[in-house]
């Protein structure tokens, strides 16, 4: 169940270069005391450390496995970290992490949903939003990521499940079911069902088409373009369509957006 997310983390000026970031930012990013702003101090992070700090029951095994993962490229170190805490802690990992003062940390209980077996998507869903709604927009990437292979793998079931998504009050929660259904996405499989029958996720944009957020009126116009691509004429008519529903500040700005490929 959906409950209060966690609160904003104080505002400060992240790092755009490794080098840049203050030795007191990454110390504080380690023991999980700061959040990161940029995903270049994303990226700084000393799983190990980290865990070693927030969760010292893990035990040294588990604390050296996180240490490895930190070879591995960033979407493949998250994904290593919620095998090796799902092995730990079980579902009891999503509990123990989600409220987590530090992002990544979040991210790790993201990560467990995410790799965690027998789950019903439907479990899945329920597991992840309130990291979906997060105050912190990195992790709202992780978020919508750990959901996107069982979203490929049950389409159907995912798409039917998402259109409240889609009427929720919450923008991040309504951007979720946009972002998280792209046909094409950003660091992720495609859907390759939705690419050759966007159509069948209409249901899920047709909502958000006057929708008052730039966060959500962003993700409906990528949503589009990625549909534009293998699909121009399922962008054009749906276009066309909104165009003549509603002469809406918010609605120009998705159409602009949403065909600038085409």
């Amino acid at each position: 169940m959906k409950t209060t997310p966690v609160s904003p983390a104080p505002k400060r000026k992240g790092s755009l270069r490794m080098a840049d970031i203050p030795r007191d930012v990454i110390a504080g990013l380690n023991v999980g005391e700061l959040e990161a702003v940029t995903l270049v101090e994303s990226l700084s992070v000393d799983y190990g450390k980290l865990l070693q700090a927030v969760a010292p029951d893990a035990g040294d095994e588990t604390i050296r496995l996180m240490q490895e993962a930190q070879l591995l490229k960033i979407t493949g170190r998250m994904k290593a970290s919620g095998n090796i805490l799902h092995a730990r802690y079980g579902l009891k990992g999503i509990e123990k992490f989600a409220k987590h003062r530090s992002d990544t940390v979040r991210g790790w209980a993201a990560a467990i949903v995410s790799v965690a077996p027998k789950l019903t998507l439907k479990q899945r869903l329920a597991h992840i939003a309130d990291l979906a709604d997060d105050p912190n927009a990195g992790l709202r990437e992780w978020s919508w990521m750990a959901l996107r292979p069982h979203i490929i793998a049950e389409l159907e079931v995912a798409l039917k499940h998402l259109e409240d998504w889609s009427h929720d009050a919450s923008a991040n929660i309504r951007r979720f079911a946009s972002e998280a259904t792209r046909p094409r996405g950003v660091w992720c499989a495609h859907i390759e069902v939705l690419k050759q029958d966007p159509k069948l996720a209409l249901h899920l944009l047709e909502p958000l088409h006057t929708d008052p957020s730039r966060y959500v009126q962003n993700s409906v116009a990528n949503w589009l373009n990625d549909a534009g691509k293998s699909k121009p004429d399922f962008v054009h008519q749906t276009c066309a369509r909104w165009q003549k529903q509603s002469k809406s500040k918010e609605t120009a700005y998705i159409l602009k957006r949403a065909t600038r490929s085409l």
